[in-house]
């Protein structure tokens, strides 16, 4: 089992840039894929980025490749996701999620859950 706690969310101006973090409980960090998702008001939850265990392959969402990077520390427990030149749309609350399967782009796959971070985006 593990927990999961985001970080680094917040308001910034369209342009900027955000990093937010989420660390994990428990010693079996490095055999979970992770991901991050979004969910903006009145929206449904969609996938944001996911990286495999060994950061071996990250995959993105078409509306964030090229701005976002996923990355991860095994020796820090922690999932980090770079969000550069944001845009108003991105305003939402992000979840990282992790799954003991392969990295998926979707959220069935992903067993436990943060409590998500709110990043807002002003134009």
């Amino acid at each position: 089992q593990v927990q999961l706690v985001e970080s680094g969310g917040g308001l910034v101006q369209a342009g900027g840039f955000l990093r937010l973090s989420c660390a994990a409980s428990g010693r079996t960090f490095n055999t979970y894929s992770l991901g991050w998702f979004r969910q903006a008001p009145g929206k449904e939850r969609e996938f944001v980025a996911a990286v495999s265990r060994g950061s071996t392959s990250t995959y993105y969402a078409d509306s964030v490749k090229g701005r976002f990077t996923i990355s991860r520390d095994n020796a820090k427990n922690t999932v980090y996701l770079q969000m550069n030149s944001l845009k108003p749309e991105d305003t939402a609350v992000y979840y990282c999620a992790a799954t003991q399967r392969v990295a998926a782009l979707h959220a069935l796959p992903y067993r436990y859950w943060g409590q998500g971070t709110q990043v807002t985006v002003s134009s």
